[in-house]
């Protein structure tokens, strides 16, 4: 049932700020204050943080110096909007000594409180006392908001800790593990992993700025034995330059990925490094990941290239998840496990969100019938795994036909000249719709004839899958990408449109 103070939330603190030890802090101070943590998007601009600090009615924001001047143009757009209604948060500054000491300067001159100096004023002897309601907010955190306003996800205790110790079991998180956070924690806080990491007595190592060449030095120099990426993050590890690469691995590492479907070429050459890769699924509504591949023993003898293909499937609930399944859009039946009848994707648990703040439609909508609809497509197999083909936005319909842009993708990526490839559906006169690839190149490959580049990929596509699959256009040049590495694929459909429908053939 979704509850009316789902559009009330206790006093709220935002932070903007990157992977720094004081956001990690504030998954814990917040919370213990009996306050609601927000951490903010540091890639968004100026007008849609100003949004959120004003939808979440901010009490509080907490800034990385780095980007005081982002969080001071966002508060200057909301009193703007705001009128003789805005009410001015408490601004506090966080100093970095690797930063300019000027950023940090400015800020304090601009009246914000330094944060080192803030804590100071706290009492030491505070008694700290869990919440009376464990359905009480812990998080707020927005989606993406691509094509609407951003929604406010709202977090609960009791689903953060069921998530913190769950997301721990799956991934067989140790005490004492050193984890490497190349994981925004601004998104879907970190999968819950600061709770995780806090339970089991583990160091955290932060990165300011995400690169293939930082994550190889941490692993070598500080002892990493996880993290967390999008396949993005996974892509650029692979294939860094010799110079920014430290092979072999001293170490198994263990990483955990998510945020897109990633292909099986992609897992297979992480595997080859000496990575072990847990490919999971999961959403900002359900505490980040919430399906794992649980891996089978049986896979063990199986060929490298058939073990990755098979880790790319979204596969079981967690273990704190109680409900999972993929059923028929229409009838909200259970669609068969035949592996090729496809439906949607829906949640059900403690491990999915409270709700949107201040958006009943919305609620209304993700809540129906009782599951939470999660707008990705599936497949369920005989063994119970499911597997996404698609979200139901992005399908293409070539012909009355569905084509998954996904499947298309994975084909992609196996073309050795491919770095990135993302396709959507363009316009075509004859056939509605049909699949339109955008491509980045791997460095060194000669792009200077883009037409004939563009006929071998096409080539290329046609050995490996259905004739009307094949993208009838190929765009080059790099993919627009969100703060966590998600490709932007809303900007590329808009691009595609702009381009005009394939003309119909005369022949």
């Amino acid at each position: 049932m979704i509850h009316s103070y789902f559009s009330i939330l206790s006093w709220q603190v935002a932070v903007i700020a990157p992977n720094i030890p004081a956001i990690y802090e504030a998954h814990f101070g917040v919370p213990m204050a009996g306050a609601v943590v927000n951490c903010v998007n540091i890639r968004l601009n100026a007008p849609t943080i100003a949004f959120l600090l004003g939808h979440s009615s901010a009490a509080v924001v907490m800034v990385d110096q780095e980007f005081f001047s982002l969080a001071e143009e966002a508060l200057k757009i909301l009193a703007e909007r705001s009128k003789s209604n805005f009410r001015h948060p408490l601004l506090i500054v966080i100093g970095d000594e690797s930063c300019d000491p000027n950023a940090l300067k400015y800020a304090l001159e601009r009246g914000a409180i330094e944060y080192e100096k803030f804590l100071e004023t706290g009492d030491p002897e505070f008694a700290w006392k869990p919440p009376k309601d464990e359905w009480q907010s812990i998080s707020l955190g927005y989606t993406s908001g691509t094509t609407s306003s951003p929604k406010g996800v709202v977090l609960s205790h009791r689903g953060a800790y069921l998530m913190a110790l769950s997301a721990a079991m799956i991934w067989g998180l140790n005490e004492g593990a050193v984890y490497l956070w190349t994981l925004p924690m601004f998104h879907c806080n970190g999968w819950c992993y600061p709770w995780s990491l806090a339970a089991l007595c583990g160091t955290s190592i932060c990165l300011r700025q995400v690169t293939a060449k930082a994550v190889y030095s941490a692993i070598h120099n500080q002892g990493v034995t996880y993290f967390c990426a999008a396949p993005v993050v996974l892509n650029s590890i692979v294939n860094a330059p010799a110079n920014e690469t430290i092979l072999p691995l001293p170490r198994i590492v263990h990483v955990n990925t998510a945020g897109a479907a990633p292909p099986p070429s992609l897992l297979y050459a992480m595997s080859q490094r000496g990575f072990r890769i847990t490919h999971t699924y999961g959403l900002s509504e359900t505490y980040g990941p919430s399906t794992v591949c649980a891996w089978k023993s049986e896979w063990d003898s199986l060929p490298p290239e058939t073990q990755a293909r098979l880790n790319s499937c979204q596969g079981v609930r967690y273990i704190g998840l109680e409900g999972l399944d993929i059923v028929d859009t229409q009838t909200m039946s259970p669609v068969p496990a035949d592996g090729t009848t496809i439906g949607e994707i829906v949640f059900r648990g403690n491990l999915v969100m409270k709700g949107y703040l201040k958006n009943p439609k919305a609620n209304h909508e993700a809540f129906e019938n009782g599951w939470f609809h999660s707008g990705d497509l599936g497949v369920k197999h005989p063994d119970g795994y499911i597997e996404v083909k698609d979200r139901s936005k992005d399908i293409i319909i070539s012909g009355g036909e569905n084509i998954s842009s996904l499947e298309i993708e994975s084909s992609l990526y196996l073309h050795p000249a491919v770095l990135e490839a993302s396709v959507v559906a363009r316009p075509d006169e004859q056939w509605g719709e049909s699949p339109c690839a955008f491509v980045t190149l791997k460095e060194g490959v000669n792009s200077s004839d883009e037409r004939r580049m563009a006929e071998d990929i096409m080539k290329f596509c046609r050995s490996k899958m259905p004739a009307y699959w094949v993208p009838k256009s190929v765009v080059f040049g790099s993919l627009p990408k969100t703060a966590t590495g998600k490709i932007q694929k809303h900007l590329l459909r808009a691009k595609a449109k702009e381009m005009g429908p394939i003309k119909r053939s005369r022949l």
